[in-house]
């Protein structure tokens, strides 16, 4: 089966609100193995949305799914072009009807909400239950359309109680994704390394996303059910992360500050943080995390001179020959928190990030990465590309992965 999404709405297109809509349908519809080829934006124009019905259906599109327009004003058109397009009239659904007085018993319902009670005829009508605008299921020489409210509170609920079980039993297969999480290793890189085993893969097939100083390789298998997918996944899964090695932080919905404290947590060890150019977005990230507080012991936003030297201890020559932003006064920060709070692990960020406080020598994005251990103290020079938010967050993730890799034992430098 293949599936078309089209969303109605000029406060979509305008930018007004986010359509979260496509992607919860997109990823429910890829787990029934219903391929979805286009997702279409539309306004409330009746001559536009009779096109977008037709132009799905002449592209191939064997169901059309349409959220939002199904309330009670008159640019609220979704239901009657699609009864339109099927050469259906519109009539009185009474269960609707009265699930509508009943919710607005004692109160004054406006009389344009009657409106939301007529249905096309012949169409399957769904529940709503939790709001009162009905939706309904229209079906035709084949072709379908499920026309679903736009608010996600209603549509996401109708979607999985009245449209799921309607859907299964016209599909064949599932479609089961697996996601593993890479960091230190780019996007290009990750596709060398995996080259040959995505060029032999058909089932599963794999993809690389690229995110924010991370990599996310999809691994997707179409089989009977899930548990059989799962199964043909496994062995892909398991050869990605022999090549990737320890690259490979965690998978699906795992993010990387909750591996650091997981890690952390499980070898017993401690650790206490200094910031300057994050902010505090570090200690954030991890905080973030439940169980956090078994080892992250403080966070100190050490953002000047002073206070690097009063906090940390950084040796005011230090400050005065390599500047704040060097990997000497790093190295310092790092030592200095580690030493004051007694933790097993110290890290230390400061940089650059801008827009301005560049130099040729000291450009923007430039950071400097610390991570302190009894007796090995690591640095790490970055040059980050982009806005003052993205430099920000580029030097978390780096500094994230750097106690990761300590945590485990391992090099953290490079």
């Amino acid at each position: 089966m293949t599936a078309e999404i089209l969303s109605v709405g000029t406060e979509i297109l305008l930018g007004d609100i986010l359509n979260t809509n496509a992607r919860f349908l997109s990823e429910e519809l890829a787990k029934l193995g219903v391929n979805v080829y286009w997702q279409t934006v539309v306004g409330d124009n009746r001559g536009r949305l009779l096109a977008a019905y037709g132009l799905a259906f002449e592209r191939g599109a064997d169901l059309v799914i349409a959220t939002g327009g199904l309330g009670p004003t008159e640019d609220d058109l979704t239901k009657e072009t699609a009864a339109e397009y099927f050469g259906r009239k519109l009539v009185l659904h009474e269960e609707s009807w009265e699930r509508m007085l009943a919710h607005f018993r004692g109160r004054q319902m406006p009389p344009n909400n009657k409106k939301q009670a007529m249905l096309p005829e012949g169409a399957a009508v769904l529940a709503n239950n939790n709001g009162t605008a009905p939706g309904c299921a229209l079906e035709r020489d084949g072709k379908m359309i499920v026309l679903l409210p736009g608010p996600p509170n209603e549509m996401e609920p109708m979607f999985l109680e009245s449209v799921l079980p309607l859907l299964r039993p016209r599909t064949d297969h599932v479609l089961f994704s697996r996601t593993l999480k890479i960091v230190g290793v780019g996007e290009s890189q990750a596709e060398i390394l995996l080259k040959l085993l995505m060029d032999r893969q058909t089932n599963p097939t794999m993809a690389l996303y690229a995110k924010t100083s991370e990599v996310w390789l999809r691994l997707t298998a179409a089989a009977p059910d899930e548990a059989a997918a799962k199964e043909l996944i496994k062995p892909a899964a398991g050869e990605a992360r022999r090549i990737l090695g320890g690259s490979v932080y965690g998978e699906d919905g795992d993010t990387l500050a909750g591996a650091v404290v997981g890690l952390l947590r499980q070898r017993g060890l401690t650790i206490a943080l200094a910031e300057s150019c994050t902010g505090g977005a570090l200690t954030s990230a991890l905080v973030d995390v439940p169980g956090a507080s078994e080892a992250l012991l403080e966070g100190l936003v050490t953002y000047s001179n002073r206070a690097k030297a009063e906090l940390l201890g950084v040796r005011a020559e230090t400050l005065e020959k390599f500047g704040a932003v060097s990997e000497q006064t790093a190295r310092e920060m790092a030592e200095g928190v580690r030493r004051a709070s007694g933790a097993s692990i110290g890290a230390a960020t400061t940089g650059i990030a801008g827009p301005g406080g560049g130099t040729p020598e000291k450009p923007v994005g430039l950071v400097y990465i610390t991570v302190s251990t009894d007796g090995k103290t690591e640095a790490r020079e970055c040059l980050f590309a982009g806005n003052r938010r993205k430099i920000r967050d580029r030097a978390v993730v780096t500094a994230l992965d750097m106690v990761r890799k300590a945590a485990a034992g391992y090099s953290c430098s490079t």
